[in-house]
């Protein structure tokens, strides 16, 4: 069995899976109902409508600050904090539309919403001043990974499934390099301290991350859906950074 279908449940293209939710849901437009092309979710005009991350914005987390800054700056949430990562680039800011798209992709499996979310995510490469560097040397798409009695329940990992076509949109290669070897329960109501904490030890590199960061890479791009706290991520690249990745940036579909 192949890499691309290992663990997913027969969720490729081409599949039984894919061409049965292709037929429960036809192609329209989740906001506005138009017709539309094989492996969309939303038109042109209607993902235009999604606003892109405005400047200023912490140059840690990408949360949007309103006002005027007219030099790099770091929010109230992350000033005094030390991540293992350089910085997260969440593609769009906080946005009802696609909060709603995220949650019927990871609780009611609509799977069918991940090429979309991934050439959303894609925006977020924009960043010529902070991202070209990783377009330009193939730094590879990790994915956060889920741990096997969450993917068990779900059907699939959303990152991993976000990043596949992520990783087609922008050239840069897939590497499995982290499996999650507990579960951490949810972490919706704790602190960021609190995740912190819970998430202690919970990544370890796979036999492909180990082979990955053995050649002291120059860098690699973590993969999630959501940026909140910073605290799954940050120990993601804690672990591959400890492994040898001389640097990890973060890239987020949204900011939470």
């Amino acid at each position: 069995m192949g890499e691309s279908d290992t663990g997913r449940m027969g969720i490729g293209k081409g599949s039984l899976w894919k061409r049965m939710y292709d037929l429960l849901y036809p192609g329209r437009c989740r906001r506005c109902w138009s017709g539309l092309e094989a492996g969309r979710a939303l038109c042109d005009g209607c993902a235009d409508e999604l606003p892109g991350l405005n400047e200023p914005f912490c140059e840690q987390c990408g949360e949007e600050h309103e006002g005027r800054i007219e030099s790099a700056f770091s929010c109230v949430n992350c000033r005094g904090q030390t991540f293992s990562f350089e910085f997260a680039r969440p593609a769009v800011p906080h946005h009802p539309a696609l909060l709603e798209m995220i949650h019927e992709l990871k609780y009611t499996r609509r799977i069918e919403l991940v090429e979309e979310l991934a050439r959303l995510g894609a925006r977020a490469f924009r960043d010529d001043a902070r991202l070209a560097v990783a377009l330009e040397e193939g730094w590879p798409l990790v994915p956060v990974p889920l741990h096997r009695g969450r993917k068990l329940w779900r059907h699939f990992n959303q990152a991993e499934e976000i990043a596949r076509p992520l990783a087609k949109q922008t050239g840069l290669p897939l590497c499995q390099a982290l499996a999650r070897t507990r579960g951490t329960g949810t972490q919706t109501s704790l602190s960021r301290v609190e995740r912190l904490k819970n998430l202690r030890g919970a990544f370890e590199l796979t036999w492909a991350g180990r082979r990955f960061a053995a050649g002291k890479p120059p860098g690699a791009v973590i993969v999630d859906d959501v940026f909140t706290t910073g605290a799954t991520t940050g120990e993601c690249a804690r672990v591959l950074r400890k492994a040898g990745v001389q640097k990890v940036v973060v890239v987020t579909v949204m900011r939470g």
